[in-house]
């Protein structure tokens, strides 16, 4: 798979991703306190913590990275980007007090392994994949 290709699928993945966190039957209701924003939060699919914020930035993400997948460097410089954001997002859902990125959004939970994985996925295709 190129570089292009993966960022243009990742893009579509989290686009679909953020829509679907606005659709209430696949959201359930969270377990536990409330974030500082006071907006709903749920859980997607019962497994990964999301709210209105979380879902507009998968969104922003999925536009980035679709935009990303027109030229090579664009799609690399997304993949360095997400390997990077996606690594720091995955320590914070680790940290008290960072775990929900100062009250705005969820990282905790099934997040962080997500997380985790879409990191992994970015370093590949923006560092060691050749093709």
């Amino acid at each position: 798979m190129s570089k292009r290709r993966f960022a243009a699928i990742l893009g579509v993945l989290f686009l679909v991703i953020g829509l679907a966190g606005f659709v209430p039957p696949l959201v359930w209701p969270a377990q536990g306190g409330a974030l500082a924003t006071e907006s709903p939060h749920g859980l997607l699919l019962g497994i990964f913590p999301i709210n209105p914020a979380h879902n507009g930035a998968h969104i922003l993400f999925g536009l980035w990275g679709f935009a990303a997948g027109r030229s090579a460097g664009g799609a690399l410089f997304y993949a360095r980007c997400v390997a990077i954001l996606f690594a720091l997002l995955t320590v914070m859902g680790m940290i008290p007090g960072l775990d929900d990125l100062l009250g705005l959004m969820p990282l905790y939970g099934n997040d962080i392994w997500l997380h985790l994985g879409i990191a992994a996925a970015s370093a590949y295709f923006g560092w060691a994949h050749r093709g």
